[in-house]
């Protein structure tokens, strides 16, 4: 029974040194630094700045999928990196370190967030698609760039982004945006 699992994980580490090797022979200057400005939008403080923005203009669904999204996803991403402990990748450019002190690579919350900001961004009459899935896509290539995460750190975190919206959809479509922003401990005017 485990050994098609240590098949799977033989691959994942394969395609997790080839892209380790990818990174270390484009690295640039100009490159790291184009990546460690823009690594930031996918930060707990980015995602709280957003779902700030989605509130004060009055972008209800966009509001409330991302306040159930983004709870979910740092809930999932902060157990899974307190359970797996994963080591970063070597020659790391950058490392962040939450408050909680979970230093893990396993999964990239970044790419998971800025999935999610995407995912809500398809549906949307106000977000643009095509360049919030761009500027995911760019996020989330920074983060193995800068050696916070292996390749598949990376691919799974987008993959928790996709899901976790979908589970937003879903929740909210049983029971309703106004539910949810009941529960807020704030009053809403959305």
């Amino acid at each position: 029974m485990y050994a098609p699992l240590g098949g799977v994980l033989r691959y994942v580490y394969w395609i997790d040194r080839l892209g380790v090797e990818f990174v270390d022979a484009v690295r640039t200057s100009l490159l790291t630094v184009m990546m460690t400005s823009m690594t930031g939008l996918g930060s707990v403080t980015a995602g709280i700045v957003f779902v700030g923005l989605f509130y004060l203009a009055g972008w209800r669904e966009e509001f409330a999928k991302s306040v159930v999204a983004l709870s979910l996803l740092g809930v999932v991403v902060w157990g899974l990196m307190s359970l797996v402990e994963r080591p970063f990748p070597p020659n790391p450019i950058c490392i962040t370190e939450s408050d909680t002190g979970v230093t893990s690579s396993f999964p990239s919350g970044h790419a998971a967030a800025v999935t999610a900001y995407a995912m809500i961004a398809r549906d949307s009459d106000v977000l643009p698609f095509a360049v919030t899935a761009g500027f995911a896509g760019l996020i989330s290539f920074s983060r193995v760039y800068l050696g916070t995460h292996y390749l598949s750190d990376t691919l799974f975190g987008i993959g928790l982004g996709v899901v976790a919206v979908l589970f937003a959809e879903w929740l909210l479509d049983r029971v309703g945006e106004e539910a949810l922003l009941d529960l807020l401990p704030f009053e809403t005017e959305l």
